[in-house]
């Protein structure tokens, strides 16, 4: 009832805010031209993937979101074009799952329509679809939200023999598209960095948390079965270095025999824990965009006691 309702609201009265910043979760931008961009430089780049025709046909012609995403990620035609040929029965294989996001559009917005019921605040940048160098699911830039949509290709048919051991474990399937657009739309609205251990994992957690709640699912189920049964040794491991700059086996990293990124699940548990404790949920999800000092809010959290 309660999204029905907001539904209408932002129907009549949803806006785009003077300076630029749209409040319409309904009115979100959402751009996929850059995926069909890609297949026709892919098919003229031909098997030997020609770098010079990915860049005028890609990437020079692409959308504000490629070219920030070229920036921080993709770099440059020379790199894309050595990513693919490593990988070339991979990227090939890939175009089904990409045709399909074209029309997920409804369902994504639907879950930027229930961020609005928690945070009636939030703002909602456009999101660019493009196809990148196996480096990134996901990010924020400027003022938009990137997916790297080759990271969601996998299917059970989906030929693997070219993909490492890190990829094996991070390329999803297209269906997780909504959860991580969810994902990324939580950093967007995180008002403070990563600082410490403790800081960047709750910085990550917070988004999936805050991501399930919109969509339905996080993107990191298979860190969470590895950890929730080993959790009492992983937290008491974790506050040994939680004031520490070291993100080693717990972000954007791991140790053998653990998963990547151990660090969302523990981000997860204390921003779940803060949550759960709290009677007005619209003011603990602003508390939790706004968090000044993390020790402060692992306490209030009650977490580890």
């Amino acid at each position: 009832m309660m999204l029905r309702s907001y539904l209408i609201y932002l129907l009549m009265f949803g806006s785009v805010l003077s300076w630029g910043q749209n409040t319409n979760p309904l009115a979100t931008e959402i751009y996929t031209e850059d995926l069909d961009r890609f297949w026709i430089a892919l098919d003229k780049a031909g098997p030997e993937v020609n770098a010079s025709l990915l860049d005028a046909e890609y990437l020079n012609p692409g959308s504000r979101g490629l070219q920030g995403f070229t920036k921080g990620r993709i770099q440059n035609a020379d790199n894309l074009a050595k990513t693919i040929r490593a990988h070339y029965q991979y990227y090939t294989s890939i175009k089904p799952s990409l045709d399909r996001i074209a029309g997920m559009k409804d369902t994504i917005r639907q879950s930027l329509v229930r961020l609005k019921a928690l945070y009636p605040k939030a703002v909602y940048p456009p999101v660019y679809f493009v196809v990148g160098a196996l480096n990134s699911g996901g990010t924020t830039s400027g003022n938009a939200l990137i997916i790297g949509a080759e990271m969601y290709g996998r299917t059970e048919q989906t030929p693997t023999q070219e993909l490492d051991d890190w990829l094996l474990n991070v390329i999803k399937p297209v269906e997780e598209v909504t959860h991580i657009v969810a994902h990324e739309l939580i950093h967007f609205q995180q008002k403070y960095d990563g600082g410490n251990l403790l800081a960047a994992c709750i910085k990550e957690g917070a988004a999936d948390f805050l991501a399930e709640s919109i969509s339905g699912r996080h993107i990191n189920q298979h860190v969470h079965d590895y950890a929730n049964p080993r959790e009492a040794e992983l937290w008491s491991e974790f506050k040994q270095r939680m004031h520490s700059k070291d993100y080693s086996g717990w972000l954007y990293s791991s140790t053998p025999g653990r998963p990547n990124d151990l660090g969302y699940w523990m981000g997860y548990k204390i921003t779940k824990a803060y949550f759960d404790k709290q009677v007005n949920k619209q003011e603990a999800v602003y508390n939790i965009f706004h968090i000044r000092n993390f020790d402060t809010f692992l306490v209030e959290s009650g977490y580890g006691k």
